[in-house]
């Protein structure tokens, strides 16, 4: 079973509002130590939403982009093996999770 198929990204993108100027983009990618991770800061800078597949230590490979992230205002949530980072206005909403 792929890691991707439990994710629907259909019913994230559908709930992006592009008349809020928020970006339309989920940027998918893995968590490696491979991408800068200005390159990630960049891309949620720009709106984009980042679920990215983490490959490694989490604290270790975010450590470069997780708290610039928090202190912009996005959100940040480790989540069966992905890391979800959204730029500031778009929430992560995990009540269906449960406890």
């Amino acid at each position: 079973m792929s890691d991707f198929e439990g994710l629907d990204l259909q019913a994230v993108e559908d709930r992006i509002d592009e008349e809020d100027g928020a970006c339309n983009r989920i940027v998918l990618g893995v968590l490696d130590g491979s991408t800068p991770p200005e390159e990630w800061l960049e891309e949620v800078a720009s709106g984009a939403t980042l679920v990215l597949n983490v490959e490694g230590d989490l604290n270790e490979l975010a450590a470069g982009f997780a708290r610039d992230v928090r202190d912009e205002g996005g959100e940040l949530m480790h989540f069966r093996g992905f890391l979800i980072a959204t730029p500031p206005g778009v929430e992560i909403d995990s009540d269906r999770l449960g406890d």
